[in-house]
């Protein structure tokens, strides 16, 4: 692996995007451990390691990675069934099997997601994550930060429902937070499209953490019923270190013993799997929002990945992936390399001792303000209009994935979507490979694209309706390929069109890899 370049050309806005980022992700972190049922110390370590080391080593200038939503079911389940100890063990493998697939080149297996569903994802995402955090802007904070599944099981809620629950138990002060805080983002972003310099320089997603302490501290003074901190359920809660020795003794480390348990591998390819095509999607998607529109090396990302998995599972921390909520932030918070993803990391690892105070004044509802915002700008109503203009092989898959993702979760929708893009994908091939167009006895057959033996039972349909004393031309001028099944039944209805009167001629039929400069007849 080469040692990646850190460029320091917009070291100002990298360190203000780290600073939105770790801002954001500190509840993230928390709560997907807390739905994990692992130690929170492990959320965060997790989060530490995702910022610092997949940060450096990452393919791409602009993902964050860190303990995912995506996987706290495949870890609870893990857990409970071998024991925390067992499950670190499983993590390191899945670390190492991360690696090697990154040494195999299996990342570029990410280049054939469908544009559709990627979108679709990207569209998905940004409505999940305003649905999500609504309940948060209202001050209904029962569910954890990070979740993203549809159907909750800690409470038996699922996305609408706990949206109802929060509008008949509306917290004034989160409210006016909440509300505050987006008409500040949309003031500031919209001052910085402008001249004003200021709010170009300085980001809306930091700035609008000042607007919310600073709502709820004259809350506290002028209208105490409507002041969040009494209640830490509506606060940043992060756990306090005092000293290096108490975050030393906090760390849990993997029983190598647990080898011999067969559902040590099972938990590890699970977790291997799932959080590599997690993290190819999210990189995927931070390419598109890439502000200077790098392309990023999937192969890369998976063994930043396996390594940083493999360190997770060495200090007893959660396995991580690449993330769309983070690295979306990351990107609209003005980042543009990988030091502010490395950043944030750090700014994780100095609070375990020195914030831990400060950091719980921050409240859940100008968090929640924030990544609606940038739900909002991940979800672009125009691509709807765009995407059904370039077909329903566009649209369909793309309309699947977003309902498919808000009703189930990120991964079954990604995999859902990437069946239909692909049965699209083949199901057009199938039947615009072969054209036929008759003209009174005559029939043309085009072969507008390479032929393979997908295309064969088309083609017999098109034999099939040739009738006696036809004159038929088939042009494989556009054809590049034309696989051997197409080439023997060609040969057969010729040998058989004397008998039936057909007259048949052949323009470019050639067969797998023989010259086209013969022109004329098969060859």
């Amino acid at each position: 692996m080469k040692f990646p370049s850190v460029s320091l050309k917009y070291l100002r806005e990298d360190f203000l995007a780290g600073i939105s980022v770790f801002l954001v992700t500190i509840p993230l972190c928390l709560g997907i451990a807390l739905a994990s049922g692992a130690p929170l110390f492990a959320g965060v370590i997790s989060g530490i390691i995702g910022g610092l080391v997949v940060g450096y080593w990452s393919g791409s200038e602009v993902t964050v990675s860190g303990p995912a939503a995506g996987l706290t079911v495949i870890v609870l389940q893990a857990i409970q069934s071998l024991g925390y100890q067992s499950f670190l063990v499983s993590v390191v493998l899945a670390g190492v099997i991360q690696f090697i697939l990154g040494w195999l080149k299996a990342g570029t297996l990410s280049s054939f997601f469908p544009n559709s569903t990627i979108r679709g994802m990207m569209v998905a995402i940004g409505l999940v994550i305003i649905l999500k955090q609504f309940p948060h802007a209202l001050g209904w904070d029962v569910d954890y930060e990070g979740e993203f599944e549809f159907s909750q099981q800690s409470d038996g809620e699922n996305t609408f429902t706990e949206i109802f629950s929060a509008l008949t138990h509306v917290n004034s002060g989160a409210f006016i937070i909440s509300s505050a805080c987006i008409l500040f983002l949309v003031f500031w972003d919209k001052l910085a499209v402008g001249k004003q310099t200021f709010f170009k320089l300085f980001p809306s997603s930091l700035a609008v953490i000042f607007v919310g302490v600073g709502l709820n501290e004259l809350f506290r003074i002028l209208h105490p019923d409507w002041y969040l901190g009494t209640s830490p359920q509506h606060m940043v809660s992060f756990p306090s270190f005092r000293s290096w020795d108490v975050i030393m003794n906090s760390f849990v480390f993997p029983d190598f013993a647990a080898l011999t348990s067969s559902g040590v591998y099972v938990a590890a390819l699970t977790i291997a799997l799932v959080a590599s095509l997690e993290s190819l999607i999210t990189l995927e998607a931070a390419d598109r929002v890439d502000h200077d529109r790098r392309y990023s090396s999937p192969n890369q990302e998976l063994r930043a990945q396996g390594i940083s998995n493999i360190l997770c599972g060495l200090v007893g921390a959660l396995p991580i992936t690449a993330v769309v909520i983070r690295s979306s932030t990351n990107v609209f918070s003005g980042a543009r390399t990988r030091l502010a993803t490395m950043f944030h990391g750090l700014f994780l690892l100095i609070s375990l001792i020195t914030a831990g105070s400060l950091l719980q004044r921050i409240p859940l509802a100008c968090l929640a303000a924030l990544l609606i915002v940038v739900g909002f700008k991940l979800v672009d109503f125009k691509v709807f209009k765009k995407i059904y203009k370039e077909g329903k092989d566009q649209f369909i898959p793309f309309i699947i994935t977003i309902v498919t993702i808000i009703f189930t979760d990120l991964l079954i929708g990604i995999l859902v979507g990437l069946a239909v893009g692909v049965n699209y994908v083949l199901y057009f091939n199938f039947h615009s490979a072969i054209k036929a167009v008759r003209d009174g006895k005559n029939v043309l057959v085009v072969f507008s694209k390479d032929v393979s033996f997908l295309n064969k039972s088309n083609l017999k349909k098109i034999l099939i309706d040739i009738k006696e004393g036809d004159s038929v031309l088939f042009d494989g001028a556009r054809a590049q390929f034309i696989d051997q099944d197409i080439f023997t039944t060609l040969q057969e209805f010729k040998a058989d069109a004397d008998t039936r009167n057909i007259e048949v001629e052949f323009r470019y039929i050639v067969q797998r890899n023989i010259s086209r400069k013969k022109k004329d007849g098969i060859v």
